[in-house]
């Protein structure tokens, strides 16, 4: 059975958003995993600071402000915990129904799903989509139409 313009639609925005969604999920990762690592050296670079600060009795700052205030948040051990706790893609879906709604026409454009809109949309009225039923000549169909709209000369 074909799909309809809707359902041929909704695939196309659905693979684009679940594209998205594993390519976000992968950049998270890999930058949960360069924090956790980043986190690590700081603590080793201050363990090594409070050393020198005894063994010259100087006192200089063992931490930035902005780790500081992450060491403060999450522990490197947190991340690599949340790290450890899934697996990459463990939300694909395996199955999902195409709906099939708004009478098999597709919705209009939609920035949110990076279409581009360009004005308008041009949506046929009801007596159209009745007329070019299947076995029906759709150019004949429009042709009539046109004819029963007054115009305004």
């Amino acid at each position: 059975m074909a799909l309809t313009a809707y359902q041929i639609q909704f695939k196309r925005r659905m693979k684009r958003a679940i594209r998205q969604r594993a390519r976000s999920d992968q950049k998270a990762r890999r930058y949960s995993q360069l924090l956790a690592d980043a986190l690590r050296l700081s603590q080793d670079a201050a363990t090594q600071m409070n050393a020198l600060n005894q063994l010259y009795n100087v006192d200089v700052s063992t931490q930035t402000l902005l780790v500081h205030d992450l060491l403060d948040v999450l522990q490197p051990d947190q991340l690599t915990g949340l790290l450890g706790q899934s697996t990459p893609g463990e939300e694909e879906q395996l199955f999902n129904p195409i709906p099939d709604g708004n009478g098999g026409q597709p919705l209009s454009a939609d920035p949110l799903f990076g279409e581009v809109t360009a004005g308008t949309p041009i949506i046929p009225s009801a007596p159209t989509a009745r007329a070019a039923a299947p076995g029906k000549d759709v150019a004949s169909a429009v042709a009539r139409e046109t004819e029963e709209v007054p115009t305004d000369q």
